[in-house]
């Protein structure tokens, strides 16, 4: 029951905001009493952790997953990319400035997790893409690593970014082409534009 909940609860979480969601509202949604999630999850900050942890395991398991399959580095930061769109929902910025503003140290603890994982696959992906003469052997791995890190966080901005403007899955896929055109080869511009044809 403790992993139902989890489930209906992130995937509201994600459609509907983290402070918008009630207990109730999930409960509601369970077809069971409140009662019963409380028997699991002390208060809704603890479900909101558990929640917020739970997306993000699953997450880094996908992606080691796409990983493992060793595609080159253009395709690889492509599907991961789709994959995590898929997993968020096509993820719009509200549920996750919600968590920021009402779960602070919850927000923090994620956003610490998540650059450690990106940092980490993305220094990754940029040293094989430079070993495979897709990206240029002259860029700086570890600023690069963190400029995309930052600039993929940065455009969940709703502020600088409105999403009566600016759609969410139309801006990554933006992003990430502007990203690569900075750092690719001749070779791996060529990969690049199958991917960006629209």
């Amino acid at each position: 029951m403790k992993e139902i909940i989890l489930n209906k609860a992130t995937e509201m979480f994600l459609t509907l905001g983290f402070k918008s969601v009630t207990m109730d509202d999930i409960a509601t949604e369970l077809g069971i009493s409140k009662k019963t999630i409380y028997q699991h999850f002390e208060n809704k900050t603890e479900l909101v952790e558990a929640s917020t942890m739970h997306l993000f395991e699953k997450i880094s398991g996908g992606i080691d997953g796409i990983r493992a399959e060793e595609k080159n580095s253009i395709e690889e930061i492509f599907s991961i990319r789709n994959f995590m769109m898929k997993q968020l929902h096509n993820e719009s910025s509200s549920p996750f400035y919600q968590l920021q503003k009402f779960f602070p140290k919850i927000f923090s603890c994620l956003r610490a997790k998540q650059f450690e994982k990106m940092h980490m696959c993305m220094k990754e992906n940029l040293q094989k893409g430079v070993d495979n003469g897709i990206y240029r052997s002259d860029i700086n791995i570890e600023f690069i690593s963190r400029i995309y890190f930052t600039g993929l966080t940065g455009i969940k901005d709703s502020d600088v970014f409105p999403p009566s403007i600016f759609d969410m899955h139309d801006m990554t896929r933006q992003y990430l082409e502007y990203h690569l055109r900075g750092i690719v080869t001749e070779k791996g511009l060529d990969i690049l534009k199958i991917f960006t044809k629209t």
